[in-house]
């Protein structure tokens, strides 16, 4: 094939293919430059896809324009069919390897876009979690690009494939344990049901997130102990997140005596409506005779803290009961407590007296 290529081209046909390598570099080298330069003068952090072009044009490498030289070449040399085929072989293997390099940027531009650093204290959780995922992405994107320019080259590769599928499902069935918590760690934070520093509950245990490994999750509970939980045990529980929490709905009620007079107990919920319209964080919703209870009549209310935080709902909480317990006072009306009374019908009668004195 060397013999047919140097015999059956001139020198001038190797100079034609020379300019024709180097002039095909320079003008899309040149393009390279000017797209990155109009982008640069039109970027702005809220442009994703300006970004994200950006970063590809950004990752053309060399590969890009040797491939388009070296196929922009061939079409000055008379070269044989086993020359051709090598040649469009070399430029398809360039192009896949570019390939790889464009998909890593994108890899890289999601990665960043969705656990971008806030100065939070998820920050070292996000970038722990960023390096993971870039690392297996690339393992797999680097992987499969191997194989398709293995396979570009004539080489078979049904049989790699083929072992490669049996010692990955030897390795899952001996790891799957290790696995599961591994994907459930990338799944906490794609999906991000918490970060760091929410308030949590799962099950009966509640507790602050303190850290998301790639197999447990930590908390730190109100009693000061560290809780761990397996990563994929966590997501099969119900877990409620206290830190999302936009509002608090609370619902209480209050019972009063059963001799307190009709005339005070149609006053009670106005009563209820005033002391929590009277607090800045607190939306009032029903206020209502709810029923007759063994000792008290039960009154109960229904409210909305503006605020999530916990303190806060205590302090309304509070400020309501004060003032509930200064305008009942003042209308001498009386909170229940339990209790039971023993009402007799009268004198036993004369036959049951007469048995009890015998």
């Amino acid at each position: 094939m060397l013999k047919h290529i140097l015999r059956n081209n001139t020198p001038q046909d190797w100079l034609f293919a020379l300019l024709a390598l180097c002039i095909s570099m320079l003008v899309f080298e040149l393009i390279r430059r000017f797209i990155l330069r109009r982008l640069d003068r039109m970027h702005r952090p809220d442009y994703l896809v300006a970004r994200l072009f950006m970063d590809v044009v950004s990752a053309t490498r060399i590969l890009l324009p040797a491939a388009i030289g070296v196929y922009a070449a061939t079409q000055f040399l008379n070269l044989p069919p086993a020359g051709e085929k090598v040649a469009d072989r070399a430029f398809l293997s360039l192009l896949m390897l570019q390939s790889g390099f464009w998909a890593s940027r994108v890899l890289d531009f999601w990665l960043r876009t969705r656990f971008d650093g806030t100065g939070t204290p998820t920050e070292g959780s996000r970038t722990m979690t960023r390096t993971w995922l870039s690392f297996l992405g690339r393992v797999v994107l680097w992987s499969l690009a191997a194989l398709l320019i293995l396979d570009n080259l004539g080489i078979n590769i049904t049989a790699l494939v083929a072992s490669l599928g049996i010692g990955g499902i030897a390795v899952a069935l001996a790891v799957q344990n290790i696995l599961g918590d591994l994907f459930a760690s990338l799944s906490i934070a794609i999906d991000q049901p918490f970060v760091i520093g929410d308030f949590i509950v799962v099950d009966d245990l509640m507790g602050t997130v303190e850290h998301v490994g790639l197999k447990t999750t930590r908390l730190r509970s109100l009693s000061g102990e560290q809780l761990i939980f397996s990563n994929n045990d966590l997501l099969k529980s119900r877990i409620r997140n206290y830190k999302r929490m936009q509002e608090r709905r609370i619902e209480f009620g209050i019972g009063v005596t059963y001799d307190t007079p009709i005339e005070k107990l149609e006053r009670i919920p106005d009563f209820l409506r005033e002391a929590i319209a009277a607090q800045n964080k607190a939306r009032f919703d029903r206020a209502h005779f709810k029923g007759f209870g063994p000792s008290s009549l039960d009154f109960e209310a229904v409210y909305h803290v503006l605020d999530p935080d916990y303190p806060v709902y205590m302090d309304v909480q509070q400020a309501i009961n004060l003032h509930l317990l200064r305008e009942l006072g003042q209308h001498g009306i009386s909170l229940a407590f339990p209790t039971q009374t023993v009402y007799l019908a009268g004198p036993l009668p004369p036959a049951v007296t007469d048995r009890t004195k015998s």
